[in-house]
């Protein structure tokens, strides 16, 4: 059974090489060109589930309309956030493309699911997330005034909404590999956690499952190399 195991690891080992050495291909053309890559998925990953919140930010916490300039600000903020997440991701995966091999990808990924699924039932990502769920008591609490305080706020903003989707952006980095279809499958695993009444309960669910996919990657390794495959 071991011998089988480890044939079906190494076929899928061959069929997922070329796409872990393509993404540490791309990450070591240059910083600017992944960032502002980046930067653009994760406007369209992230500007969704914030809509509420850019939304409101327009009125003003005083009640006044904000400036067109003074909404562009807030959203800066929040992305500067984004792309500097892109910094760490980009080191990451050149670091990650030179000292991780195959055999250890099982690992890899079952270490990356169980951390993603354990912080789902955090405090930490429960206050973040309770802040990104109430766009009005953020603002009230939060509201700086002139541009530059629109754009701290943004960036505080971003702060928060970092610290409720870190992992969930780590699963989509280490184990999806920044593909098409789980940048999509994120971003409705974020914008269910923020937007929907059910949101809290659905992301706890989904920690579960993300921690018995841990176990099951760790007892069949070749799910593991057989993502990167697909993928």
């Amino acid at each position: 059974m071991r011998a089988v195991a480890r044939s079906r690891t190494e076929r899928a080992s061959r069929r997922s090489g070329p796409t872990l050495r393509a993404r540490g291909g791309e990450m070591d053309q240059a910083l600017g060109p992944f960032l502002g890559t980046w930067t653009v998925m994760m406007a369209a990953m992230m500007l969704p589930s914030a809509t509420p919140m850019i939304r409101l930010h327009r009125l003003g916490a005083d009640g006044r309309l904000c400036t067109q300039l003074w909404s562009a600000a807030f959203v800066t903020g929040y992305l500067i956030v984004w792309a500097s997440v892109g910094i760490v991701v980009w080191g990451a995966g050149i670091a990650a493309s030179s000292i991780l091999i195959p055999d250890q990808r099982a690992l890899a990924v079952s270490a990356i699911l169980l951390l993603a699924g354990v912080y789902q039932f955090t405090s930490v990502k429960a206050t973040c997330l309770r802040t990104c769920r109430t766009p009005a008591d953020f603002l009230l609490t939060h509201w700086h005034r002139g541009l530059s305080g629109q754009l701290r706020l943004g960036i505080e903003h971003g702060l928060y909404c970092l610290g409720c989707c870190w992992a969930l952006m780590a699963l989509f980095v280490g184990v999806g590999a920044m593909s098409l279809v789980w940048a999509v499958g994120i971003a409705l695993v974020v914008l269910v956690e923020k937007l929907r009444p059910e949101g809290i309960m659905f992301g706890r669910i989904a920690g579960t499952l993300l921690i018995a996919a841990a176990v099951i990657v760790l007892a069949r390794p070749e799910l593991a190399m057989s993502v990167g495959a697909r993928m």
